[in-house]
């Protein structure tokens, strides 16, 4: 078995993963949300002090599983550095303590394997990845091997719902409240532009900065903010922010060919999303895969099982080596 610790952001997670089936043991993961709530938004210090307490409190459930790991696999890279460090150290621990080898790996890779819990991966497929802090369009030949196609020029599709949501006054993180709120909302009633429509053709990018601006003119321009109108904004805002995907995403597969495309990351969870993207394979006769929604956000299991993949083609890291990154661009693309 494989024990896998996920920290890069603001959720403490560890799971158990066996190695000859990839079947999923244990998996618990304690949320953060509530405390970073007050401050709206993710603060790294904090997120790093409650990893400290709540991490070895999960360990403490894993101790049966202790005399049948082979391997310790810990997320170090991309994430919050503080917060990094906490699940770095204590694989490091896990490794003198308990004689096993480690497993560096890459949170985004870790989100691409959240389609292939308990299951076989199924290499060549393109990927989207939406989340807090990420929005990229991916060929995935195989982990090894992954091909960027686009990537956001400025904020994320999940931050950008954050950041709208702060401009509303709704909790943070806003994402699933704003879709909530989408739902019992008139999508047309505000006529917000799709962002980058007048670049040029080849230009593959996307960007969330000026739509966010315009929903921050739209909010100071009511004169009252009732439910009906906050509904509205949602849904209008929720509809151009994913046409703005979409768009991008077909534009990408005009002369390329898709035939399994996968979205992942919390944003990922969006219902609204996935709808758009199931008309956009099914147009491209195309099998689309999502990740259970139990395994959208940040989670050990994607990382336990990116670990079986790492484990199996030998590629262990030293005490040494092992180091906290909180940027891979450089070596995530091949």
């Amino acid at each position: 078995m494989i024990l896998s610790i996920e920290s890069s952001c603001d959720d403490s997670s560890i799971a158990i993963t066996r190695i000859e089936d990839k079947k999923l043991l244990f998996h618990k993961k304690i949320s953060q949300d509530e405390e970073h709530a007050k401050y709206g938004g993710v603060v790294p210090e904090l997120a790093a002090r409650l990893h400290a307490i709540t991490l070895p409190k999960i360990l403490e459930e894993t101790q049966p599983y202790f005399e049948a790991l082979k391997a310790i696999a810990v997320t170090n890279e991309p994430g919050l550095s503080v917060s990094l460090v906490e699940g770095v150290s204590m694989a490091k621990a896990l490794s003198v303590a308990l004689h096993l080898p480690l497993l560096g790996i890459n949170h985004l890779k870790g989100h691409i394997c959240s389609l292939f819990i308990e299951e076989e991966t199924r290499f060549p497929m393109d990927v989207l990845l939406v989340s807090g802090g990420h929005t990229q369009l991916l060929h995935v030949k195989s982990l090894e091997q992954i091909e960027l196609l686009a990537t956001t020029m400025d904020d994320s599709f999940g931050e950008s719902f954050d950041k709208v949501g702060k401009m509303l006054g709704l909790p943070y993180p806003a994402g699933a409240i704003i879709e909530t709120y989408a739902q019992k909302g008139d999508a047309k009633c505000f006529d917000f532009t799709i962002p980058l429509q007048g670049t040029s053709s080849s230009m593959l990018a996307f960007s969330y900065s000026g739509l966010k601006n315009q929903v921050r003119l739209c909010i100071e321009a009511q004169e009252r903010m009732d439910e009906q109108i906050l509904c509205d904004i949602c849904a209008s805002f929720q509809r151009v922010a994913v046409a703005h995907l979409m768009q991008k995403i077909k534009k990408a597969y005009q002369a390329r060919k898709v035939e399994h495309f996968g979205v992942v990351g919390g944003a990922s969870a969006n219902l609204y999303l996935r709808g758009e993207l199931e008309r956009f394979c099914a147009s491209k006769k195309a099998q689309l895969y999502t990740a259970k929604m139990a395994f959208c956000s940040d989670n050990a299991a994607m990382i336990g099982r990116c670990g079986v993949e790492a484990y199996q083609k030998g590629v262990f890291v030293s005490l040494e080596e092992l180091k906290v990154r909180s940027s891979s661009k450089d070596i995530f693309y091949m």
